[in-house]
């Protein structure tokens, strides 16, 4: 499904990059909480708040973000969905969504406004601080003032370097 913008006419990305657009915040999600071995209960956490900060997007002044969390509902209420799954193999699950993200990176800088690309991407920035501060597990300070563990601060640190121009 191409991106149509509901407000404005003014964008298009192909059908293939808006795919990636919308998977990619629960493939963030899974990273995240993927990024320090938890237990159930705070991994569960984790996720929690995972799916809060990406229905936060429903308040972004971003058309785009706006628009990808439609998208991403609108997927999860059909019939054939996938659902998100844990990575059998971290590193690698970890490695091919930092990958994702220079992909969308490229393909944000192409098709869109700066303003809606900064915001796409500080949105899943957002996402990943949050579930990654969900637990408070680990010994480093956040932002926010939350504890994240050593591994987290790194995965962290990779999405911000794969999310920037």
């Amino acid at each position: 499904m191409p991106y149509q913008p509901t407000s404005r006419p003014t964008i298009t990305v192909p059908p293939r990059e808006w795919e990636l657009l919308v998977r990619l915040p629960g493939r963030v999600l899974v990273a995240a909480t993927s990024a320090q071995p938890d237990n159930a209960r705070h991994t569960v956490a984790e996720g929690l708040a995972g799916i809060e900060a990406i229905a936060a997007g429903r308040a972004s002044p971003s058309q785009l973000v706006r628009d990808v969390v439609a998208a991403v509902y609108a997927e999860q209420l059909a019939d054939d969905a996938p659902t998100a799954e844990e990575f059998t193999d971290r590193p690698g699950g970890i490695a091919r969504v930092l990958a994702e993200c220079r992909a969308a990176t490229r393909t944000l800088a192409a098709t869109v406004s700066r303003a809606d690309a900064d915001a796409y991407r500080r949105w899943l920035i957002d996402i990943a601080v949050t579930v990654c501060a969900a637990a408070r597990t680990g010994g480093l300070f956040g932002l926010g003032g939350d504890r994240i563990s050593t591994s987290e601060a790194r995965f962290l640190d990779d999405l911000s370097q794969a999310l920037t121009l």
